[in-house]
């Protein structure tokens, strides 16, 4: 990269950042992308003449509002949400719903922002959108819940629907959220439509889909295994989290011959040295998924080491899949990584890296695959349950993994077509960013100064 283009990234962030202070996530997002799509900008008259990177790093809109519900108590209680339309350039905004605590609004136009590379390197019209609330459904009971998402709809209605805006699921946002959403929606509007993705197979969803994210994370590391002949058979791999994305991802990797060693949640990580798979496998997803318990009685139950109050990236292993949430990894954890010869990490969750450790793991040779790229398989299944939504079929568990194979290998070879055709070498990361910009940006040019 020439001295020309890093003062051109100095000069944009510092405008960026201006414009939207106190929001080190989206900070981090977009640096990334800026960093690696800025030399083909340089080269593309179209690009700058139309101010792309400059309007594409503003959402469309942000919709905040509040939340008013009560809880078993007879309380009144009030939460805030939002819903962040980043850009419908390729399609129709799609993007989850997170509810946790920490939700706020620079969390969510950095997923937003991603969100729309990643729906873009999927193939499928989709546009880029992010959404939730700080409302925590964590020791709330399935009625207080219920109120929560009836009112959440009541105005999220207003903003979305098959052709403008579908949410889907995320963190704290699973099958029992998506239900009442979806109930409160078809309430208020007397309509049965394709509003919203990660439904239940009862009422419109897709086979396949609460497992895609983590099986298509896997499908990913096994395409850049295979590209430099090399397999997941007898080899281990560390995974964080125990939600759909790393519950699956497990499930997966066992399939093709791997051996997950560790899970985690907010309490610490479990390290089962022989391997998370069969009967222990099914305990896991059933204390996770079910019971809502805590990762500690799966060490309870098997004997196995749970490490309270830290992350598992000091155990060593061949691979690594972050499957938890943002910034997990440190450049500290990327260190012990990188010591204990890690081979390849790849993104299950959203930007689980941070910058230090995303350079300390390549710097240190580890192949690294970007959650926009090896993420994308969750909002693949999504796009193919608004098809299915629109024909009024359902396809079978197997033609949906089939073509989430097939989506999974499209992006890995974008990825690297898009980094060798501008950078030279393989970097996955830079392929993902350029691959994604490329679609959206050529949409946008060709609409005008809309």
């Amino acid at each position: 990269m020439t001295k020309k283009s890093f003062c051109d990234i100095d000069n944009f962030m510092q405008g960026l950042v201006r414009r939207n202070p106190a929001e080190p996530n989206f900070h981090q997002a977009v640096h990334e992308v800026v960093e690696s799509v800025m030399p083909l900008i340089a080269s593309t008259q179209r690009y700058r003449d139309a101010s792309v990177l400059e309007r594409m790093t503003e959402p469309d809109r942000i919709i905040t509002f509040r939340v008013t519900w009560m809880d078993d108590a007879g309380n009144v209680r009030a939460n805030r949400a939002w819903r962040v339309q980043f850009n419908n350039s390729i399609g129709p905004y799609k993007g989850g719903l997170r509810f946790h605590k920490d939700v706020d609004l620079d969390t969510l136009k950095f997923l937003g922002f991603e969100q729309t590379f990643k729906n873009s390197l999927t193939g499928l019209p989709m546009g880029g959108a992010k959404g939730g609330s700080n409302f925590n459904p964590k020791g709330k009971s399935d009625a207080e819940v219920m109120r929560f998402c009836h009112a959440m709809m009541t105005e999220l209605q207003r903003h979305i629907g098959e052709d403008t805006d579908v949410p889907a699921g995320d963190i704290g946002v699973g099958g029992r959220e998506l239900g009442y959403l979806f109930g409160q929606y078809k309430r208020l509007n007397n309509r049965f439509a394709g509003v919203m993705t990660g439904k239940g197979l009862s009422f419109g969803g897709s086979a396949g889909r609460k497992e895609a994210t983590g099986h298509g994370a896997v499908y990913f590391l096994r395409e850049i295994l295979q590209h430099r002949g090399e397999s997941l058979e007898n080899k281990t791999a560390l995974v964080s989290g125990s939600g759909n994305v790393a519950l699956y991802a497990i499930e997966k990797l066992d399939e093709l011959g791997c051996k997950a060693l560790t899970a985690s949640d907010s309490s610490g990580f479990i390290y089962d040295r022989d391997g998370i798979s069969g009967e222990k496998l099914e305990f896991l997803k059933d204390l996770k998924e079910v019971r809502r318990g805590r990762i500690h009685e799966y060490a309870d139950a098997f004997g196995c080491e749970f490490h309270a109050k830290k992350r598992p990236w000091a155990v060593k292993a061949d691979f690594a899949l972050p499957c938890a949430t943002q910034n997990e990894i440190n450049e500290s954890d990327a260190q012990h990584l990188v010591k204990n010869g890690i081979h390849a990490l790849v993104e299950g969750a959203n930007m689980p890296t941070t910058a230090e450790g995303v350079l300390t793991l390549q710097n240190g040779g580890v192949i690294f695959g970007p959650a926009k790229a090896a993420n994308a398989g969750g909002v693949a299944v999504s796009g193919l349950e608004q098809s299915q939504n629109a024909l009024r079929i359902a396809w079978s568990r197997e033609e949906v993994d089939t073509r989430l194979k097939t989506i999974m290998a499209d992006i890995h070879h974008k990825c690297l077509t898009h980094s060798q055709e501008v950078h030279g070498d393989i970097d996955y990361v830079k392929g993902a960013n350029l691959a994604g910009f490329v679609k959206v940006a050529d949409a946008m040019v060709a609409y005008g100064a809309i």
